[in-house]
């Protein structure tokens, strides 16, 4: 009778629901569940933002190869003595005046500033990708090791619960023998204390099991998702024919790994940093090209008017006496009025065209020491760049140790399981025949539950460390 509870038990758990739920929320799968940590995750949010940011200043430097054009107007008023800007003469009187220019200019060369600048943006554009792709990848990789040690610790309740179950047959059936007088009251007692120490298993397993549901919720970080039932994808059983050398496993990560793609390309930007650095010590040619006019209140111009005749007499001495003797003169009209907004802009109209020429002598060795701090960033940069590998082959070192210790951890444990199974079905048989007490009995039974719950830890344990590796070498997490 208890072989066969144990097979039923056992049979549940490789069956995949837990016992008891009924939870009628939907069905999570392991991709579902990265999918919306990903859609919440606040630092793929963050690393986006990164990336468009840098895509505008790379347009920013993009767009730096075309002229600019500004225009700019003036609209004054001078009272008292003044310079008339029309005739740049002196007047006394109140002047109302007006200045437009456009102005264009544009560079033709300037040591390779500009085209080095936009490629050390296009660098760090690729590189806030990569950081983008290595975010996602590190939360894929939470995600998948919290779904498995939920699917761990409902495993654990699952055969916590057929220890339960077990266990209150035996209680019921030794408490019927008691009561006939075929067996001990104390062997009745330490079954009732066996009970309770596996009911306390169960409680200690559903609160694992809802601390573990807790953090899965909170890598996801959905709000609306308040119940989490998962749907038990298909895990093999664990071996040792994981072959794949370490080195290999190295050498595949630093092609593929987010983080060190990341870390060469500003290594690269960095040294795109010397050479804008060193472009000041280069001649700059400029391009110029302006058009302006102007208006003053004070410009006027003269017109013909209506002539004014004048008669003038004059005397002049003659034999002794003054002869008077008169003559006309016409004197031509003149008039003035103000000239027109319009056509002063239009009379005024001046334009010019040019190239500016800028040869650095000395610039208080500015360029020198901008050089030099972008010559020690790509020393930084590269620094980093080794740290970045330096931390991935320690990580896969470990990782690598961590998968070989769990694959013997659950090698040994099977074995054990295996052994203890056939020692648990003599002491059943024995205990039912009478032939050992309850306390035997009970420890045959605890070595049996405990290595099994041992054996299911270091099956999870173990695939996970596979998947880590795998992670590594940019394989799909997925199972």
């Amino acid at each position: 009778m208890m072989g066969k509870a144990w097979l039923f038990g056992i049979s549940l758990l490789l069956a995949g629901p837990v016992w008891g739920q009924t939870n009628t929320a939907p069905k999570r799968s392991l991709q579902e569940c990265v999918d919306i940590a990903w859609k919440n995750n606040l630092d793929v949010k963050q690393s986006e933002i990164q990336v468009a940011v840098n895509r505008n200043t790379l347009d920013q430097s993009r767009f730096t190869r075309l002229p600019t054009l500004n225009t700019a107007i003036t609209q004054g008023l001078n009272l008292g003595r003044n310079i008339d800007p029309f005739t740049n003469t002196y007047v006394t009187q109140t002047l109302n005046y007006n200045n437009a220019n456009l102005t264009s200019t544009a560079i033709i060369y300037n040591g390779g500033i500009v085209n080095n600048t936009i490629r050390q943006n296009q660098l760090n554009v690729q590189a806030s990708e990569f950081d983008v792709q290595a975010t996602r990848d590190q939360v894929a990789l939470n995600v998948v090791l919290a779904y498995l040690q939920v699917l761990n610790n409902e495993d654990v309740l699952a055969v916590s619960r057929t220890q339960v179950e077990i266990t209150q047959q035996q209680v019921t059936r030794t408490e019927k023998l008691v009561n006939a007088g075929a067996l001990p009251q104390a062997n009745l007692l330490d079954l009732q204390a066996q009970f309770a120490n596996d009911e306390l298993s169960v409680v200690t397993a559903e609160n694992n099991l809802a601390i573990s549901r807790v953090q899965l919720l909170q890598l996801m970080n959905e709000p609306e998702i308040r119940e989490l039932v998962l749907d038990r994808m298909s895990i093999n059983t664990p071996d040792d024919t994981y072959q794949t050398p370490i080195q290999d496993i190295y050498a595949t990560a630093v092609q593929t790994q987010s983080a060190v793609k990341a870390a060469d390309l500003r290594t690269l930007s960095a040294r795109k940093g010397v050479d804008i650095a060193r472009g000041g010590y280069f001649p700059s040619l400029g391009f110029n090209l302006s058009v302006g006019s102007n208006y003053s209140s004070a410009a006027r111009r003269s017109l013909a008017g209506t002539p004014t005749t004048i008669t003038n007499t004059a005397f002049v001495e003659f034999e002794g006496q003054q002869v008077p003797i008169t003559f006309t003169t016409t004197q031509p009209g003149f008039l003035t009025q103000n000239i027109p907004w319009s056509e002063q802009l239009t009379n005024n109209l001046n334009g010019g065209i040019g190239l500016s020429l800028r040869v650095p002598i000395f610039n208080a060795y500015q360029v020198r020491y901008r050089a030099s701090t972008a010559n020690l960033n790509v020393k930084s940069q590269e620094y980093q760049a080794a740290n970045v590998r330096l931390q991935l082959r320690q990580n896969i070192e470990q990782a690598y140790v961590n998968m070989t210790s769990a694959a013997k951890r659950y090698a040994s444990l099977t074995r054990q399981v295996e052994s203890l199974e056939l020692a648990f079905k003599a002491a059943e048989s024995r205990f039912n025949a009478g032939a050992i007490n309850s306390v035997d009995y009970n420890l045959a039974k605890s070595n049996l539950d405990r290595s099994r719950i041992n054996q299911i830890q270091a099956k999870y344990d173990y695939v996970l460390r596979i998947k880590v590796l795998d992670y590594y070498q940019n394989k799909p997490l997925s199972f």
